[in-house]
């Protein structure tokens, strides 16, 4: 059994663990522990299902559980979708001491536990995210919800899990655009909150792409030790944790301009870094860094060819838009991030010229 991590958010009465190891699925942690009623329901995909719930299910020991399987990626990310599985807690006869259990990726995590949070008015909630991307992001900090054809999770609520479970040995079968597109938020969380570890990302991105196991696992702790931090101290986003946005005001429109699924959240997310260190007041020397680095983890650093006026159009649905006035996350400096109405008009233009 390898070294197990755990890192806590810290939210009073709703503080709970992360743990982070190789091996946690299968007994190798007691994750019944964690659903204090008699029965839960998994919400899974149909390409994570095969591979993990037996696992899981072993994991649970006497807990009862049913599943539910949805079609897999983020074209589904939908209040139908969402509406299935609490059919499937109505017809499991779920009551308020069921577990909702979310295995997968983000796209599962986020309407799993928006089903949780609506479910009775709110039901406990367990995440076990499978890809990079929601084990460094997604299945921490309580956000939940779909999509509108307007705009990315427009749709949701606050519902903090009670546990995440974060066997690292689930990547082994992630595909590589699926690693690539998590190592977008493992970068965003350098170049906010942490230059030391923007320059440990610098030095070990070969590693990381190349899957080897104690980089990914420290910069998948690393990664949610920023994120328990931010969301502590910001838990509903009225203010600090809106910085974990960085580059989201250009990627969902990116996202909602291409069509969901087209380019995966953390491609687009990519790109958006770089037109918002772009459109940041820091070194050309800085934004440079940021690109590489974007590069060398294999991913793209502009935007696609949908036209500026329709990403400008989808922009303006941003959830950061106050008084019909865009605010981006920008870096005062490379390692830190403010959210800001205060940019230059000029250069967003050139920026959106280069998606025409």
């Amino acid at each position: 059994m390898s070294v197990q991590h755990t890192v806590n958010v810290e939210l009073g009465a709703r503080s709970y663990p992360i743990v982070i190891g190789q091996g946690l699925l299968g007994g190798g942690y007691d994750l019944a522990s964690y659903v204090a009623g008699p029965d839960c329901l998994i919400v899974t995909n149909d390409t994570v299902a095969p591979l993990y719930i037996e696992a899981l299910e072993a994991s649970l020991r006497d807990r009862t559980s049913t599943s539910i399987s949805l079609p897999d990626g983020e074209a589904h990310k939908t209040l139908s979708t969402m509406a299935s599985i609490l059919d499937a807690l109505v017809t499991a006869g779920a009551s308020r001491d069921t577990t909702v259990i979310a295995l997968g990726g983000g796209v599962v995590g986020d309407i799993a536990g928006f089903a949780a949070a609506s479910y009775m008015r709110g039901v406990d909630f367990v995440q076990v995210p499978t890809t990079l991307l929601a084990q460094v992001d997604s299945s921490v900090g309580g956000k939940t919800g779909v999509n509108h054809e307007q705009g990315k999770n427009l749709i949701g609520a606050f519902h903090q899990p009670g546990f995440v479970c974060i066997d690292t040995d689930t990547l082994s079968t992630l595909p590589d655009r699926e690693l690539k597109a998590g190592l977008a938020e493992v970068i965003k969380y350098g170049a906010i909150a942490d230059i030391a570890f923007f320059e440990w990302l610098e030095r070990n991105m070969d590693a990381l792409a190349a899957r080897d196991p104690a980089a990914l696992a420290h910069a998948i702790r690393r990664s949610c030790e920023l994120k328990a931090a931010v969301v502590a101290a910001d838990e509903r986003e009225r203010g600090r944790r809106a910085i974990l946005n960085f580059g989201h005001t250009f990627g969902h429109a990116i996202e909602r301009c291409q069509g969901y699924g087209q380019w995966l959240h953390g491609e687009a997310v990519a790109a958006g870094m770089v037109m918002a260190a772009t459109l940041s007041d820091i070194d050309a020397a800085d934004v440079a860094r940021i690109r590489d680095l974007v590069t060398r983890a294999g991913l793209p650093v502009a935007p696609p060819a949908i036209g500026a006026s329709k990403l400008r159009q989808a922009m303006a649905l941003d959830k950061k838009v106050q008084r019909k006035q865009l605010r981006f996350v920008l870096l005062p400096k490379l390692g830190e991030a403010i959210v800001t109405s205060e940019y230059s008009e000029a250069k967003l233009d050139r920026l959106l010229a280069a998606a025409a």
